[in-house]
């Protein structure tokens, strides 16, 4: 029931715009506002304002962040200098992934943003995990996170921000002051994404989180912003070829099936799941993720049969329609080494139907530069 799910600071402002609200990630959050497309075009050519304060943010102090992170991580943790932001994986033993996250170094400590579903269980591996020299926090409850995305967000946001935008490089962040019409609000904004577009994230409050919100939606009325909901961003990420963990990531799904082996450093000394990641890269043989488009307008959905010359090779991840190409169907699977070279010819069982598709390269859609 809709009653059981949490809701962010911002539900009352997604209620008034007459979103429609579900159950994700244990809060009620806004999937569409008025239509997946008019969101994802809104995004694509101007700006779209996301409520992602399901996402748990988890804080670390003390001298030992960073070796702690870097032994239970894939990426390298230690060499990030004050302001930087990087994504990375914590990995089990078996190269697996608990969860996808981003990690922000800030002077006096650190932010490890992780998927609103797996918070909890982040939660627990990281305090059973950590050293006594390292302090943690979940400052979830008593805050909110705000996403700005699309080619006009620097200048939908920059009036508001007493900070150089123009200055702050991607997978950066900074501490800076929001005007909030009250004074204004202590922020943390990066510059990451989960779009494929430019675009900021602002980590603030709770209480601060609807006058921001509305400031805002205010500011970005004449440059075209829309308030988008998960379903857009779902459709956004998907084009831009980032996974979803429960989709192209989970705990039996590896970095390097993913596609995601660029973020794995295998110089760092040690890490959990490296010697079963540095197994799978030498036998080569494991099934990965690839980018699929499907001949017709059938649309494929997690967990359809992939079949290559009439034997199953795999499983459909992930699907939509792709706007960005035209309203292709478009779809991630999971499938064998032998069927996974950009051009093979796949079918997608459908309701006990094959459907034919195409193994193309991710993303499948990039911003123009």
């Amino acid at each position: 029931m809709l009653t059981s799910a949490a809701k962010t600071a911002l539900y009352g402002a997604h209620v008034s715009l007459g979103a429609k609200m579900s159950p994700f990630g244990g809060f009620l959050m806004p999937i569409v506002y008025t239509s997946i497309l008019d969101e994802h075009k809104a995004v694509r050519t101007a700006a779209g304002l996301f409520d992602l304060s399901h996402m748990g943010q988890l804080v670390a102090r003390g001298p030992a962040v960073a070796e702690w992170l870097d032994r239970l991580t894939v990426n390298r943790v230690a060499g990030m200098r004050e302001g930087q932001a990087r994504y990375n994986i914590f990995t089990n033993e078996r190269g697996g992934a608990h969860d996808d996250a981003i990690l922000y170094r800030f002077p006096e400590d650190w932010l490890i943003v992780v998927n609103a579903a797996n918070t909890a269980k982040m939660w627990e591996l990281l305090q059973a995990s950590k050293p006594a020299q390292v302090a943690l926090e979940n400052r979830t409850p008593q805050s909110a996170l705000i996403a700005i995305q699309g080619p006009r967000a620097a200048e939908i946001l920059a009036p508001l921000c007493g900070a150089d935008l123009d200055g702050l490089r991607s997978y950066h962040a900074l501490r800076t002051r929001l005007a909030d019409g009250a004074g204004g609000v202590e922020v943390e904004i990066a510059r990451t994404g989960y779009t494929g577009e430019d675009g900021f994230e602002i980590f603030l409050p709770a209480g601060a989180a609807p006058a921001v919100w509305e400031r805002l939606l205010v500011a970005g009325t004449t440059h075209g912003l829309r308030p988008a909901g998960l379903g857009a961003r779902d459709v956004l990420r998907l084009e831009a070829g980032m996974p979803l963990y429960g989709h192209e990531l989970d705990e039996d799904i590896t970095p390097l099936q993913a596609g995601l082996g660029w973020a794995v450093r295998w110089e760092k000394s040690d890490f959990i799941g490296k010697t079963a990641l540095a197994a799978q890269k030498a036998a080569d043989d494991y099934d990965r993720i690839v980018g699929v488009v499907m001949d017709g307008k059938a649309p494929a959905r997690a967990g359809y049969a992939v079949h290559a010359d009439g034997r199953r090779v795999g499983e459909v991840r992930s699907g939509s329609i792709a706007p960005a190409l035209g309203g292709r169907n478009i779809a991630t699977a999971l499938v064998a080494k032998a069927a996974s070279a950009p051009g093979t010819r796949l079918t997608i069982e459908i309701r006990g139907t094959e459907h034919p598709a195409t193994v193309v390269p991710l993303p499948f859609y990039k911003r123009p530069a």
